[in-house]
């Protein structure tokens, strides 16, 4: 098995911005356990960003319909990595969907078949990344306490459905994934 990636999903300004309507609670702490993890993986880190699509389809059109505030441009300071992460130099992929699995992020793991998910939110684009990368036959590890989901309950939720794929997908801490990096 080739060393692990760490992808780091969406931790923007529009999902940790408390004045946004997609903000989620529990960002800071996912952030701290993200930045925890960053160092052990020295260049072996990809971001990922949710952006609106330039003209949505399908039931794309009603999902903006109920969030119009995220309809804009893709380079809106509302899709900006936060601070902590913008200026990383680490490859970043940005995709219109809630799931970042695809060509874009299989091109920037540069054939890694291990990687650990962390971010936001869990209950959505986590989740949404780790079922097609485990079926792709990439082993997921998710750091729990570096992800954070819309509520306690939902990030709860998440995991256990992700807990369901084992072991495709294995449920651990960030202490447990920096043990075992070393």
């Amino acid at each position: 098995m080739s060393a692990p990636v760490l992808v780091v999903v969406d931790m923007q300004q529009v999902f940790g911005d408390p004045a946004s309507g997609w903000f989620t609670p529990g960002f800071a702490e996912a952030e701290t356990g993200v930045a925890r993890l960053l160092p052990a993986f020295g260049d072996r880190v990809v971001f990922t960003r949710f952006t609106a699509p330039r003209a949505p389809r399908g039931a794309w059109v009603r999902y903006y319909e109920e969030w119009p505030f995220a309809l804009v441009p893709p380079d809106d300071p509302l899709y900006d990595l936060v601070p902590a992460f913008r200026d990383t130099g680490h490859p970043v992929v940005t995709e219109t969907t809630f799931g970042k699995w695809g060509p874009s992020l299989r091109e920037a793991l540069r054939g890694a078949d291990e990687i650990v998910l962390a971010g936001v939110s869990t209950d959505c684009c986590v989740l949404s990344t780790a079922l097609p990368a485990s079926d792709a036959g990439v082993h997921v590890r998710v750091a729990a306490d570096a992800c954070a989901g819309l509520t306690e309950a939902d990030h709860r939720r998440a995991l256990d459905a992700m807990a369901l794929y084992a072991p495709l997908i294995e449920i651990e801490t960030t202490t447990a994934i920096l043990a075992g990096l070393r």
